[in-house]
């Protein structure tokens, strides 16, 4: 079938925002240079953590390339909000430096060293915060050895006793034990099914098993240069543990949760489930999450894949969904 007989009937809409129509009105004032949507935005977000951290990272990405969050800290140095942006986008722009250097190529420590201090500047500013301790764990991959394990364990505790139930925060620690960072595939499923395992009934933490089970694949893929019919690589999302993986994440977290939507902040978590499902082949849970998604998604996972917008299509023309 041609791309667009396949578009006529459906399209996904890989909104960056997820539908946070105020976080994109936001990112416009960004791209004009004007920081004052920036400081209403996460003034009225409040303490609802889940959506600060989502509006928080996605700002910072387009700031990044900006000088807005310095506008802002040049209007009002004393800023707790501003200093969090500054943290989260200041770790933006070092893993943009990182990538342009290449996979395995190091970076200078200074360049990290001060997105650590702005992380630290903005978690002494904001002390009720988890987010500059994401931030935080998140750029400590970009130090060639990682860091001292107290060190991260201690930064850990402090994410923690703020957030007990990030998913963003434990994703970086599981990011951080991941093969292709600073650990192993034992070492990041072990993390994953622990804080699965403490996790109420409804808490979306299961899914960091999922994601662990991308990194996998991201890392074979890797080893494999990017052959994704290696041998191996066929069986890697619908072997029995696979299988057996998602189904329990459907029952603990969609299963047990009490909300009808799905949040801005949530939309990559069901993506995540949502492939894991059709790529195991569970028609009848990927008929569910797809369904509860409508045109929402996220572009990854479905990109480590193939074509996300194609993998989208075809699964849905497959579970018979409509338009």
């Amino acid at each position: 079938m041609a791309r667009g007989s396949l578009r006529r009937g459906f399209t996904p809409d890989f909104d960056p925002d997820c539908g946070d129509a105020d976080l994109t009105s936001a990112r416009q004032d960004v791209v004009i240079g004007r920081w004052q949507g920036l400081r209403d935005l996460l003034g009225a977000t409040g303490h609802d953590w889940a959506a600060r951290g989502h509006r928080i990272r996605q700002l910072a990405q387009v700031c990044a390339g900006s000088s807005t969050v310095e506008s802002w800290l040049s209007a009002d140095a004393r800023s707790a909000d501003a200093l969090v942006l500054r943290a989260a986008t200041e770790t933006a722009r070092t893993f943009n430096v990182a990538i342009a250097a290449g996979r395995g190529v190091p970076i200078g420590q200074h360049r990290v060293d001060a997105a650590v201090l702005a992380c630290l500047t903005a978690a002494e500013a904001y002390p009720e915060d988890p987010t500059p301790w994401v931030s935080l764990i998140s750029v400590a991959r970009l130090y060639p050895s990682g860091v001292r394990r107290q060190e991260l364990g201690r930064w850990w505790d402090e994410l923690h006793g703020r957030d007990p139930y990030s998913v963003e925060g434990h994703l970086q620690v599981l990011h951080y034990y991941s093969a292709r960072w600073h650990g192993t595939h034992g070492l990041m499923y072990d993390f994953a099914r622990d804080a699965a395992g403490v996790s109420p009934p409804g808490c979306p933490l299961p899914v960091l098993v999922q994601y662990a089970r991308v990194e996998e694949y991201r890392f074979a893929l890797d080893a494999a240069q990017g052959r994704h019919s290696a041998v191996g690589l066929s069986q890697h999302w619908n072997n029995d543990g696979a299988a057996s993986d998602l189904r329990r994440t459907w029952q603990r977290w969609v299963m047990s949760r009490r909300e009808a939507g799905i949040a801005p902040a949530e939309l990559r978590d069901f993506s995540y489930l949502a492939h894991a499902a059709c790529s195991a082949g569970a028609k009848d849970i990927a008929g569910v999450l797809l369904g509860m998604l409508g045109p929402r998604a996220t572009r990854t996972p479905w990109s480590y894949t193939g074509d996300a917008e194609k993998q989208i299509v075809k699964w849905r023309k497959e579970l018979r969904l409509g338009a």
